[in-house]
């Protein structure tokens, strides 16, 4: 699902904090409310989604219109020593796929790997294997429309490079990038932080995967602190230096569609307020800067 008449839904990654109970369902109505278009189910910590509470996020979904996704608890890595971790990550991937399914979602977000002192190669290898299987499975299980969405990590230690996302994606049906772009930023310790930086990111994006990537992208934006290592914190949009506005900007230059997922602690707050930044752009597709 795009944005409706073109562009970008912007919504937040969990319930927003305004919801007055009612849980999924209550989040996404209150998100409907407040003019947002999209919602990432959050299974930090292991997905607990009871079949009842997904058929109501099904219909609050099918009511409102919002987009559904959903992100796969944290701790997943693909690239394991260990292969208990890896079955572990393996099923958190698809229990997550499955409950964004039962909710209406047609895709699942999660941080790939480490690479724990493996070379990047190597590194790739595994998460592409691991990768295949879970397509094969979703597959099986009549889930193809759920789309695996590996995230453009935050630290270089973790596997989840634009390169290596681009990559995987050409190698892997069903894959296509979750492109965090506050993570971009805070990768390389704030190096990336321009309009210039952003449009160029986008740019590979279509050059590599053709036009129709830009027009189905998974974005992640929030205010984020980093340290020399990469990410350190997600904070409030305006209390970083993180430039929101020239990466909103560049995905309008670009025409952009898809859905923004807010992940800063001020969830809808900032969803609006990049709501609002962004729709006040007059800036005409594919324009010169």
């Amino acid at each position: 699902m795009t944005a409706r008449g073109g562009g970008l839904l912007f919504g937040t990654g969990g319930i927003p904090r305004s919801a007055s109970g009612s849980g999924l369902a209550g989040g996404i109505r209150r998100l409907a409310e407040l003019g947002l278009g999209c919602m990432e189910i959050e299974h930090v910590y292991g997905v607990r989604t009871t079949p009842e509470a997904a058929e109501a996020a099904r219909q609050a979904a099918q009511e409102t219109g919002l987009a559904l996704s959903a992100h796969a608890p944290y701790y997943v890595n693909l690239n394991s020593k260990e292969p208990d971790k890896v079955e572990a990550s393996v099923k958190r991937i698809l229990d997550s796929a499955r409950a964004a399914a039962a909710c209406g979602g047609d895709r699942v977000v999660f941080h790939a790997a480490f690479f724990g002192g493996d070379p990047p190669e190597s590194a790739f290898k595994a998460v592409k294997k691991q990768l295949k299987r879970i397509r094969r499975a979703l597959d099986a299980e009549k889930l193809g429309g759920v789309s695996l969405r590996p995230e453009l990590t935050g630290k270089r230690s973790q596997f989840g490079s634009p390169h290596e996302l681009i990559r995987m994606s050409l190698e892997v049906e069903g894959v296509a990038p979750c492109l965090d772009l506050s993570h971009f930023y805070a990768r390389d310790a704030g190096a990336a932080n321009s309009f210039d930086d952003f449009r160029q990111l986008l740019d590979e994006i279509g050059d590599s995967l053709g036009s129709g990537a830009l027009e189905d992208l998974h974005i992640h934006l929030s205010g984020i602190e980093h340290s020399a290592a990469g990410e350190t914190r997600h904070v409030a949009a305006q209390e970083s230096a993180f430039d929101y506005a020239a990466a909103l900007r560049a995905l309008k230059v670009c025409g952009a569609r898809g859905r923004v997922i807010c992940e800063s602690p001020a969830l809808e707050d900032d969803a609006l307020l990049f709501q609002k930044k962004y729709r006040a752009l007059r800036i005409g597709p594919r324009s010169a800067k």
